[in-house]
């Protein structure tokens, strides 16, 4: 169906569909970025384009400097004529599909705010409705300029009249999608928690998470590691059981049997111990902890579950730290028999 030189791109047209008139009416796709001016005087090399943005935009973040630069390397020098592109508007809530009739030109006069511009000739638009839900999570990218890639012989069968969609019970993509969003949100819960509450403050925030759960809990002053970081208990003085002592891992590689035997060292015989890390455990230190009944190991997996359990009880601080919302994702539902 696609010539494997023919590429298919997604755009966005700003976070409120700002672009949209621009792109529908003026018959192109267009990047903002104005104050880098014509990018074809960069130059052409990803690193021009890195340096350029790193100099004009100096108070974007650091990570985002390359991830800008990328999607205005590839606008102007990867896309090609008779590329196709799939715009997802959020005006019209429409997946509009057109095929690249022009090379890069800077443009301002056209819209002052998105004077990048590639001629496009749109051919076809559809409802949403009409793509399985993998297809819609692709070109829902965080990025405004991408490729489509996992399912591009979808919209590009769609435009050819050969769309072949399941009804919504028989969407194989649903479960991989509601897998992938599931498994984005464990990931920047665990690279945050890593990157801002290492050490002390990871102490801080489990016992905070405790506090959530019902327990009252006393945090150990900062020190060496490997003692008991926090005291939890039920009643309000800490003097009536269980007493648990809890010992957290800020590192992300794997604890072992000597690390939780170490904790269980320090547990009395109606005390309990928890240990807490954001990586995983070995083997040895899950044989070691089965065969005790009051010690019990949460890994980093299990961590984030108990965050998403009780995120609503979290103070300010931590959900700042940690920005959240609710959102409903589709559950597939496994096939019965009548």
């Amino acid at each position: 169906m696609a010539n494997d030189n023919i590429a298919v791109w997604g755009v966005h047209a700003g976070e409120g569909g700002q672009a949209n008139s621009l792109f529908l009416n003026k018959g192109c796709v267009a990047l903002g970025w104005a104050k880098l001016g014509d990018l074809l005087a960069i130059g052409g090399s990803r690193e021009a384009y890195k340096a350029k943005v790193a100099v004009t935009y100096a108070d974007a973040k650091p990570g985002a400097i390359p991830v800008y630069a990328g999607q205005l390397y590839r606008f102007v020098h990867e896309m090609k004529i008779d590329d196709y592109v799939v715009y997802p508007s959020k005006v019209d809530q429409q997946v509009h599909i057109g095929q690249v009739t022009g090379e890069y030109k800077h443009d301002p006069a056209l819209d002052a705010h998105y004077p990048n511009i590639r001629a496009v000739n749109w051919m076809k638009s559809f409802p949403r409705t009409q793509f399985t839900q993998g297809a819609l999570y692709e070109i829902g990218s965080a990025m405004t300029f991408f490729q489509v890639k996992n399912y591009a012989e979808e919209f590009l069968g769609a435009l050819h009249g050969q769309m072949a969609v399941a009804a919504p019970n028989n969407d194989v993509t649903v479960a991989l999608v509601a897998e992938e969003i599931e498994q984005t949100t464990c990931d920047f819960i665990l690279k945050k928690l890593a990157q801002e509450m290492k050490g002390h403050p990871l102490a801080q925030f489990c016992a905070h998470l405790l506090g959530a759960m019902g327990y009252r809990t006393r945090v150990s002053p900062p020190g060496p590691d490997g003692g008991v970081d926090i005291i939890a208990h039920k009643d309000e003085l800490g003097f009536e059981p269980p007493i648990i002592k809890v010992q957290v891992k800020s590192t992300q590689g794997s604890v072992g049997q000597p690390e939780v035997s170490g904790l269980y060292g320090t547990v009395e015989p109606r005390e309990y111990g928890l240990l807490i890390t954001l990586g995983t455990f070995t083997s040895q230190a899950k044989v070691f902890a089965q065969g005790k009944s009051n010690l019990r190991l949460i890994d980093g997996k299990e961590l984030i579950s108990l965050i998403l359990d009780h995120y609503e009880q979290f103070d300010s601080k931590y959900k700042g730290i940690i920005p959240l919302k609710r959102v409903y994702v589709p559950e597939a539902l496994e096939a019965t028999e009548e």
